[in-house]
Parts: structure tokens; sequence; C-alpha cells
């Protein structure tokens, strides 16, 4: 007799991945729209929402 592995779903998700690739896509939608030949270093924090203030007026937090 075989013994054969169970077979599992192979949806496996890696939200931390996920969400990088989201802000990658973010960034690339925000490059392709500019009239400029690069983003700036504010545009970027723009997009990717670094250094947005909190309701405490807290700076460089990270929008979830």
């Amino acid at each position: 007799m075989r013994h054969v592995a169970p077979v599992r779903g192979t949806a496996v998700q890696d939200h931390v991945a996920l969400a990088e690739i989201e802000l990658c896509g973010d960034l690339i939608i925000a490059a392709s729209a500019a009239v400029e030949e690069r983003l700036s270093p504010d545009r970027i924090d723009e997009v990717l929402g670094v250094g947005e203030r909190s309701p405490e007026g807290e700076r460089g937090k990270l929008r979830n």
C-alpha cells in the first residue's frame, strides 16, 4: 500500500508580501501618472502614507 500526503489548499497568503506588493503597485501607478521624470521623496512618502500626522500630531507613523 502506498502512502500519499494529504492534499492541502494551495492558497497560502503572506500578508506582509501582499502589503508590499500593494505598496509597489501604488508607486508604479503614481510614477506612471507623474509629469516629472522621477517621483520626489516627498511624493513617494505621500503615496506610501509615510510621515502622515496622526491624530496626536506625531510624525513618522505608518498608516494602517
